[in-house]
């Protein structure tokens, strides 16, 4: 008899190369299938029943995404197409075929008007596009699949791909003097930590422990980008000098939240995973860096 099949989709971003690298050591009776867009493409809505009719996956990880959170303000009907409209239908066929959906999703569904972590059931109320498209996705996977688990995260980065230590790391090389906003507040979430999140649930659904619904994961503490980009700085030893700025004196097209910190309490109860403080797991990553 032939293993459960996961499919993860985003194979070349941030997170689905985390998994792929992660999931050589999961302990567990399935098979994984990393998908591109060459594979899926997302925003093309109509091939999405094909491939479910040619895959029949019994779990769905969906780690794409259209993250341009700035041009996403310009070009909304692909954020809104993969984002939301593509998520609706992937649910539909998770649904159809018995499937249960892992979908990531992002701090940015909040206002940031507060001042402590969101709980998974705070009120959303995006200031940006992609915001809106992430949260529509997520209303729509809720809707048209029961078996759902949506995971909100924050401030990714990883070895691999583009973020924010990665662009830190190459500004401080070229330039003695570099301004950080520092009244955005939120938390530096690694990939591979949140990788081996999915994966701890994966494993729990996979074992009739899991349990669905909207649950937050990021690594603990809350900083501004100020403070990570004077943590980079310290921990690989540059000299350049940061200079702390208001959002107002980097204006970007879209809107950030002031605060998106979040509250990881329901998922540390449900899946039993002790979250890594930022500068722990921030020094992990710099160290394969190198």
């Amino acid at each position: 008899m032939a293993k459960p099949l996961v499919v993860v989709t985003g194979s070349n971003g941030q997170l689905g190369y985390e998994l792929q690298q992660l999931h050589k050591s999961y302990v567990g009776d399935l098979n994984f299938l990393f998908t591109g867009r060459q594979q899926l493409d997302l925003s093309d809505i109509s091939t999405i029943p094909r491939f479910f009719e040619q895959y029949k996956p019994a779990y769905f990880i969906n780690c794409a995404a259209y993250t341009a959170v700035d041009k996403a303000e310009t070009e909304q009907e692909m954020a809104y197409c993969i984002n939301a409209e593509a998520v609706g239908v992937i649910a539909e066929q998770c649904r159809l075929s018995g499937c249960t959906l892992i979908l990531i999703s992002t701090d940015y569904v909040f206002p940031g008007t507060g001042n402590t972590p969101y709980k998974p059931g705070d009120k959303t109320e995006p200031i940006n596009y992609y915001g809106y498209t992430k949260l529509l996705g997520e209303k729509l996977a809720l809707e048209n699949n029961p078996q759902t688990i949506v995971i909100r995260t924050s401030w990714l980065y990883s070895a691999s791909g583009n973020n924010f230590v990665k662009t830190m790391l190459r500004l401080m090389q070229a330039k003695p003097e570099l301004s950080v906003v520092n009244d955005q507040w939120g938390c530096p979430t690694y990939a591979a930590d949140l990788a081996a999140a999915v994966l701890r649930v994966l494993s729990a659904l996979n074992t009739n422990q899991g349990h669905y619904g909207i649950y937050h994961f990021s690594n603990l503490g809350a900083i501004t980008w100020f403070d990570f980009a004077v943590a980079i700085k310290e921990m690989t030893s540059m000299t350049s000098n940061i200079i702390p700025i208001p959002a107002t004196a980097y204006p970007t097209p879209a809107k950030r939240p002031a605060y998106s910190v979040l509250d990881n309490t329901s998922f540390t109860e449900h899946y039993g995973v002790q979250q890594k403080a930022w500068k722990q797991s921030l020094q992990a990553c710099l160290h394969i860096l190198g």
